[in-house]
């Protein structure tokens, strides 16, 4: 019984830890240099544009907003760039 309960620990422990990496960890952005160069893009997915249409310091954010009859719904906008430019 004693062996159970010593193993019960370390087990918790490491589910735990393993699980609040995942949480903590975020999702990498996908860059690309054309928007054309998007070509299944996903319910919700975000896709970072660098083709130089937005202000400096900026990225364009591609994102599948809405579901339509024709597919998914592209919307647009600008965002702040994070970390060094990506080529």
């Amino acid at each position: 019984m004693r062996d159970v309960l010593s193993l019960r620990l370390p087990v918790a422990v490491f589910s735990l830890t393993v699980s609040a990496s995942l949480l903590a960890a975020p999702a990498q952005a996908q860059y690309v240099g054309r928007e054309q160069d998007i070509t299944d893009l996903r319910l919700g997915q975000r896709v970072m544009v660098d083709d130089g249409t937005c202000p400096a310091g900026q990225v364009k954010e591609v994102s599948g907003s809405r579901m339509a009859e024709t597919g998914i719904v592209r919307s647009v906008k600008c965002v702040p760039r994070f970390g060094p430019k990506k080529k």
